[in-house]
C-alpha cells in the first residue's frame, strides 16, 4: 500500500477566489486537512492611527472607508457612538432611514458573500445572477444616498437626505423584483445537487465549538447561537419587531442560507420603514462634546465594536475598532476547516465564512 506522505499546502494570498489576499497553510495527510493557519498582514492600512487626532467630520468619512463592502455600518457605528458620547438624540424619521440605508448595505454585503461562495464552488450561473441582483441594490443606494458605496449619510443627530415619495415607491417596486429573483436563486441553491455535494455536512462548527470560538453574525446563527444579533437589541429594531434567524446545521450550506434568508428579512424591514416612516424632521441637530465610551452595531458579518474617545472640540483623541471576521476567521481555521476530507473543500469553507480582511487589516 501506498504511504500517504504529510505535505504542507500554502493557499493564497493572491488566490482566484480570495476578494482579498490572504494567506492559508494547512497541514494535510493525503487529502485530510490536519491543521490550519491563518496568515494575515498583506493590506495593512493603518487606518485607526490616521483618525488620531482629526475631528469627527474627517473621521466619518475614514470610518466607512475601513471596508468599501459594509461601509454604511462603519458610519452608522461611528456616528452613533459620537451620539452616545454627546446624548445628541435622533428624530424618528431619520432612525427609521438609517434602518433601510443599513438594510440596503446588509443585503448588498450578504449578496457579494453568496456570490462569492457560489463562484467558489464553481456554480458560476447561480454567483452571476446574484451579482446581478446586488446591482438593483446599489441602485437603491445611491437613489436615496446619492453613492453606491460610501454614502456619508449618517451625520450626528439625523441623516443627510430625506427619502422622496416617488423615490420610496420607486424602491419598493424594486424590491418585488429583487424578492421575486431570490426566491428563485434560494431554490436552486437549495435544491441544487452540486451544491449539495459541496456544502452539506462541509466546514461543520458545533453550536458549543461557536460559542467557545466567539464566532459573530451570520457564522454564529448558522450553528445555532441565539441572540447573538445585535438589531435585538436597537430600539429602532425593536419598534420594527425584529426577530433573529437561527440554523442549526453548522455547515456551509447553513452559513449561506442564513444569508439568504437575512436578504428576506431585510426586505420586510424596509418596507416596514417606508411604510410607517413618522413625519417630521430628519436632523435634531446637536454638538459632538468630550468624552469616552464603546459601542456595537450589528454588520452584516456580525459585532461592529467602536471605542471612542473625543476632546471639547469633538476631535478623536483615541479609537479603536473591532470588526467582526477576526473571531470568524479564527473560528474558521481553528474548527470549520480542520479535518476537512479534501483540500478542495478549504477553500469554500473559508468562503462560506464571508472573510473581511479589510475590515481587519484597518
Amino acid at each position: 500500500m501506498k504511504k500517504s506522505v504529510d505535505v504542507s499546502i500554502p493557499l493564497g494570498p493572491m488566490h482566484p477566489c480570495w476578494k482579498e489576499p490572504v494567506r492559508l497553510k494547512c497541514e494535510t495527510a493525503g487529502e485530510r486537512v490536519l491543521k490550519t493557519e491563518m496568515e494575515l498582514g498583506y493590506m495593512k492600512k493603518g487606518i485607526e492611527r490616521i483618525m488620531r487626532g482629526r475631528p469627527w467630520q474627517e473621521v466619518m468619512f475614514l470610518a466607512e472607508r475601513v471596508c468599501g463592502i459594509c461601509s454604511v455600518i462603519h458610519n452608522m457605528v461611528f456616528i452613533e457612538t459620537m451620539e452616545e458620547i454627546s446624548d445628541i438624540a435622533v428624530p424618528p424619521r431619520a432612525a427609521y432611514l438609517r434602518v433601510v440605508v443599513n438594510e440596503l448595505d446588509r443585503m448588498a454585503s450578504h449578496l457579494i458573500a453568496n456570490f462569492s461562495y457560489c463562484y467558489t464552488i464553481e456554480h458560476e450561473t447561480l454567483a452571476m445572477y446574484l451579482l446581478n441582483t446586488r446591482e438593483i441594490v446599489l441602485d437603491n443606494l445611491e437613489r436615496i444616498t446619492g453613492s453606491r458605496i460610501n454614502t456619508a449619510y449618517m451625520i450626528p443627530g439625523g441623516v443627510r437626505f430625506d427619502l422622496l415619495p416617488e423615490d420610496a415607491a420607486a424602491m419598493l417596486a424594486d424590491l418585488v423584483k429583487v424578492e421575486e429573483e431570490m426566491k428563485r436563486y434560494v431554490r436552486i441553491f437549495e435544491t441544487g445537487p452540486l451544491i449539495a455535494l459541496r456544502s452539506k455536512g462541509i466546514g461543520f462548527m458545533s453550536h458549543e465549538e461557536a460559542i467557545r470560538a466567539h464566532t459573530v453574525g451570520p457564522t454564529a446563527r448558522a450553528s445555532g447561537v441565539e441572540d447573538s444579533d445585535l438589531r435585538l437589541r436597537h430600539p429602532t429594531y425593536r419598534a420594527l419587531g425584529f426577530t433573529q434567524i437561527t440554523r442549526t446545521e453548522g455547515d456551509n450550506f447553513a452559513r449561506n442560507m442564513v444569508r439568504f434568508q437575512e436578504v428576506f428579512q431585510s426586505i420586510d424591514l424596509i418596507r416596514k420603514c417606508i411604510e410607517t416612516l413618522p413625519e417630521g424632521p430628519i436632523r435634531g441637530g446637536g454638538l459632538c462634546k468630550a468624552g469616552e465610551t464603546s459601542y456595537a452595531g450589528e454588520a452584516p458579518r456580525g459585532e461592529l465594536t467602536y471605542t471612542i474617545k473625543t476632546d471639547e472640540y469633538g476631535r478623536v483623541v483615541d479609537i479603536a475598532i473591532r470588526t467582526p471576521s477576526i473571531m470568524n476567521i479564527e473560528a474558521c481555521a481553528h474548527t470549520m476547516i480542520k479535518g476537512a476530507t479534501s483540500i478542495a473543500d478549504v477553500t469554500s469553507t473559508f468562503i462560506s465564512s464571508d472573510p473581511c480582511v479589510a475590515c481587519n487589516e484597518r
